[in-house]
């Protein structure tokens, strides 16, 4: 079994950052794929960013320019996001694809607003 803990989420202003990690723990293989979702309020889960075990990173439009993905060894993954706008609250939740399976974190809340 894996477990992913997020942490990092946060009520800030329009233009401010968060840092959002992830850390994985449990019975780990070496990834296929990590990164990030989220799901705002009344919408369907969207892919934010991922990045592959050999470092492929995408993302997603609206996470261009803006996020950065990047992989800690094979356990975490941390999102950066820079310029943070009020359409960016949401939900945001941690994903690992692994040999045996795909996991999701509980989520962790961001919230952008004046």
């Amino acid at each position: 079994q894996v477990q992913l803990a997020e942490s990092g989420g946060g009520l800030v202003q329009p233009g401010e950052s968060l840092r959002l990690s992830c850390a994985a723990s449990g019975t780990l293989f070496a990834i296929y794929v990590m990164g990030w979702y989220r799901q705002a309020p009344g919408k369907e889960r969207e892919l934010v960013a991922t990045v592959t075990g050999t470092g492929f990173t995408n993302y997603n439009y609206f996470a261009k320019g803006r996020f950065t993905i990047s992989r800690e060894n094979d356990k975490n993954t941390v999102l950066q996001m820079n310029s943070l706008k009020p359409d960016d609250t949401a939900v945001y939740y941690c994903f690992r694809q692994q040999e045996g399976g795909n996991y999701w974190g509980q989520g962790t809340q961001v919230t952008v607003s004046s």
